[in-house]
């Protein structure tokens, strides 16, 4: 599709310095407009998001097309053309949200209020704030009419809280053609000052959810009489023993090289624990410091277990036939469903206990290089916009869509807007924010880390 222009006066444009203050303004309504539509999953609502998009584009003369799984559920693609030299590049980012509690926010979830500094809304970081900046910055290679080497593909996509099924594992399924691409950028990493330097955290590997059930089975009877084979104290025993015990470490090219990294910018004595982790003398004492303080970094080191949803019992003076425990496990790339389930057998040690395997979940894949086109335009675009700074690779302990892509053989890495300390991550939680200012450093950053990889 025709979206590119050529005349000697965008020539002489595109080497000129963009108007970052216009784009910042520009992405800032973007994301109010999009946090103001309510695309809570369930049901989702991204179509109507879309079409905002759609509109968008449309006014500039792009084309775009929406395609849905099921009615709502909406993914928005559109293409800027290069000359074929090179492979696509996938700007992506999710317009579904989680649901709020809007008692417990002090601004109004989906009114975008600009307050002290901040943007409020659900998605404001994750991940409507990703999807204005792309947007952006998409519109900025268009009117700039600079020659691009490789074609730029925007995907705003439907399900990723949840239902990818109606969204990137749909597209890749059913349309992968329209967003077939050598790299990919999407959500997963973050902005944010530590010690006064700049990192710019770039997820290059992620974890993989392995959820799991244990249920126990017993006789049912009356409370008053004690019995041996009680499925709630079976269930205890068994999640009692995650309570402190841990799966081995085990460090990989991305995490290794985090640490190395993090602790050129961290306090002293965090620094000091990320360099001995893999001190023999010390190991042991480091892990248990960063599992009782940097919740974040231990989950890095490991598969991990976190109980999280305990059943059983309908009256307090009856002993039920069955209880169970939900397992929240978040497991490194190369440990499979099955040795897990073998692992837990073992823990557990009790055969009252049945183990439930997980489903299908996202597929795991090795580490992205950090030797590649897009990583060293990350590094350039972070001189930048952020000197002084560093680019840290690392792994997400959650999970993004990122995963589906990296299966089909796409180069997906994840970045993030800008954060401060008083804010740190708000994804999912109460009184989402971002900051005002991050939203323009983010446009700069992107804007920078697209023209390095795929401009002529």
């Amino acid at each position: 599709m025709p979206t590119r222009r050529g005349s000697c006066v965008l020539h002489l444009l595109s080497s000129q310095e963009p108007d970052f203050l216009s784009a910042h303004q520009e992405a800032l309504r973007f994301l109010q407009d999009l946090v103001r539509i309510d695309t809570s999953s369930p049901p989702g609502n991204e179509t109507e998001a879309a079409r905002y998009i759609q509109g968008v584009l449309a006014y500039e003369g792009i084309e775009s097309q929406i395609y849905e799984r099921e009615p709502g559920r909406g993914n928005l693609v559109a293409r800027l053309e290069g000359n074929g030299s090179k492979r696509p590049i996938l700007l992506m980012g999710h317009l579904d949200v989680v649901g709020v509690e809007p008692d417990a926010w002090t601004e109004e979830p989906f009114g975008a209020v600009i307050k002290d500094g901040y943007l409020y809304g659900r998605g404001s970081q994750e991940d409507k704030g990703m999807v204005a900046v792309a947007l952006g910055v998409f519109l900025m290679l268009h009117r700039s009419g600079m020659e691009l080497d490789r074609d730029v593909i925007l995907m705003a996509e439907a399900g990723e809280e949840g239902s990818p099924q109606l969204g990137a594992q749909y597209m890749i399924d059913e349309h992968f053609p329209e967003i077939d691409a050598e790299f990919a950028l999407n959500e997963g990493g973050s902005i944010i000052q530590q010690n006064d330097r700049w990192v710019v955290s770039v997820a290059t590997t992620e974890k993989v959810s392995r959820g799991m059930r244990l249920i126990a089975h017993g006789t049912s009877g009356h409370g008053s009489r004690p019995l041996p084979d009680n499925p709630i104290v079976h269930v205890a025993a068994a999640v009692a023993k995650f309570g402190s015990w841990q799966y081995l470490m085990k460090l990989s090219e991305t995490t290794r090289e985090y640490f190395r990294r993090m602790a050129e910018v961290v306090e002293p004595e965090r620094a000091d624990l990320y360099r001995n982790l893999e001190n023999p003398s010390r190991t042991a004492e480091v892990q248990e410091k960063l599992r009782l303080t940097d919740f974040t970094a231990n989950s890095m080191l490991r598969t991990s277990i976190s109980p999280t949803i305990i059943e059983g019992g309908f009256r307090s003076n009856v002993i039920p036939a069955e209880a169970s425990v939900r397992l929240d496990i978040r497991a490194l790339p190369d440990d499979e469903p099955a040795w897990l389930v073998s692992e837990l057998t073992r823990i557990i040690d009790d055969p009252a206990v049945e183990i439930v395997p997980p489903g299908r979940g996202r597929p795991s894949s090795p580490p992205m290089p950090m030797d590649s086109d897009l990583f060293r335009a990350l590094e350039v675009a972070q001189a930048s916009v952020f000197p002084g700074g560093l680019v840290v690779p690392t792994m997400v302990t959650g999970a993004t869509d990122s995963a589906q892509l990296r299966a089909k053989g796409v180069k997906a890495y994840g970045i993030g807007s800008v954060t401060d300390e008083a804010t740190g991550s708000r994804a999912h939680g109460n009184d989402e924010r971002t900051p005002v200012e991050g939203v323009g450093l983010f446009v700069r950053f992107l804007y920078r880390t697209v023209t390095e990889v795929a401009g002529g």
